[in-house]
Order: C-alpha cells, then sequence, then structure tokens
C-alpha cells in the first residue's frame, strides 16, 4: 500500500523572507560604517586680484586657412590662393602670414566637402611651425 502526502497549497507557496531580509539589513549597515563622506573632491580655488587696470588687449585677427571643396588652399583670402597644397608651400605660407608673431591664432575654414586630407595636411603645418591655438570655423545654416 503507497501511502501519498498530500500537502496544502499554503504550506507549499510559503517563501521565507526572514533571512533575505536579515542580509539586506547587514549589507546596509556594513556599508553605511564603512562609507566615508569627505569634501575632498570639492577644490578651493584663490583667483587672484590685481589693484591695477589692464589695458584692453588689440584684437588681433587669427590667421584663417581657407580650403574649397577641390582642396585648393588659401591664406586669409583667395586673392592669396596657394600654388600647390604641400606641406612645405602651407608650412611657408603660415610663416609669411603670421610676421612676427609668435603663435598666432588660426582658423580652418573648410568646405563641407572639403578632402580630409588637405584639412589634416593644415594641421600638420600649424603642428611643424609649434601653433597650437587652431580652430575650425563653422558656418550657421540659413533659415
Amino acid at each position: 500500500m503507497k501511502f501519498r502526502r498530500h500537502r496544502t497549497e499554503a504550506s507549499s507557496l510559503r517563501l521565507n523572507l526572514t533571512p533575505l531580509i536579515d542580509t539586506v539589513f547587514l549589507l546596509l549597515i556594513f556599508f553605511m560604517m564603512t562609507t566615508t563622506f569627505n569634501r575632498q573632491s570639492e577644490l578651493q580655488i584663490q583667483l587672484p586680484e590685481t589693484e591695477t587696470e589692464q589695458a584692453p588687449e588689440q584684437e588681433v585677427q587669427p590667421i584663417r586657412i581657407l580650403i574649397n571643396k577641390k582642396g585648393d588652399m588659401a591664406i586669409n583670402s583667395w586673392e592669396t590662393a596657394l600654388v600647390n597644397d604641400t606641406l612645405q608651400t602651407i608650412t611657408m605660407a603660415l610663416e609669411k602670414a603670421a610676421g612676427t608673431e609668435e603663435n598666432p591664432s588660426l582658423l580652418i575654414s573648410a568646405d563641407a566637402y572639403a578632402p580630409h586630407q588637405s584639412v589634416m595636411r593644415a594641421l600638420e603645418a600649424a603642428q611643424t611651425l609649434g601653433y597650437n591655438r587652431i580652430g575650425f570655423e563653422a558656418e550657421q545654416p540659413s533659415q
């Protein structure tokens, strides 16, 4: 004779949550005790103060490197278009445009369809001369 044990539905579906709740509380206490709240990440900056007025700086126009969609280049205006786009030609043109200024600011104004190689060659010429103030000029779309 086989005896089957009849389980009631209530006893089979019970889940004891007490150990789970205890574990969560222990983790919470552990993290609360080990966490430190410091304000060391804030930077205390004391800016220098001056007593004299500064003369307004003269606004220096940046040197513009113009690049069209064919890859042709010019410095400041298309009237001074470069003969070719070799690194040596661009470097000499930038030196001439900078004159006595040691680190002039440069703006690269490239056509949307300008070859990537031309833009990179202009950046390489600026790097060769040690110029590090370089920006890219963009045109706002007309609305």
